[in-house]
């Protein structure tokens, strides 16, 4: 985790925002809000990186408490702009990042998960950006939705708004 409590607390806010945009419907206004507090930083690329980490260790974290024990195992799947789904090799570099940086965290390897982040960060466009923060929220999202429904644990901060 990051060094620097209030960074964390500022980040971890964002993404609660940006995760109650997205309860509501609103995926861009979601996008919205992570870029506002990321983007005025001055390094907005660590921000970035910290706030999608953030968000895959509370994944890798829920997934683990979905796999354990439970009678309905845990599955990724990813989807085309269309809603079909698509076989992870076929999907857009982003989607990709966000698959390997998931399960690097849930396989508790986090530097690499942040190596991934940084390849992405240093090398795609601001839309790939946009769809790798997407799909950390929207993986987010659906984990904790599952994992209420099984009754398990969700940090409130997650569940807020």
């Amino acid at each position: 985790m990051d060094a620097d409590p209030d960074r964390t607390r500022r980040l971890t806010a964002a993404a609660a925002d940006a995760l109650a945009a997205m309860r509501e419907g609103a995926d861009d206004g979601a996008l919205d809000r992570v870029a506002d507090e990321v983007g005025g930083a001055d390094d907005s690329h660590s921000d970035a990186r910290e706030l999608m980490l953030i968000l895959f260790r509370e994944c890798s974290g829920m997934v683990g408490a979905l796999g354990s024990g439970g009678t309905v195992p845990v599955k990724m799947q990813v989807y085309d702009d269309d809603g079909h789904e698509v076989p992870i090799d076929e999907a857009d570099p982003p989607v990709r990042t966000a698959v390997r940086t998931l399960l690097a965290e849930v396989h508790g390897d986090t530097e690499s998960a942040k190596a991934q982040l940084d390849i992405a960060l240093r090398e795609a466009a601001p839309a790939e950006m946009a769809t790798l923060m997407a799909q950390a929220l929207r993986w987010t999202l659906r984990l904790s939705e599952e994992c209420l429904s099984r009754d398990l644990p969700v940090p409130a901060w997650i569940t807020r708004g």
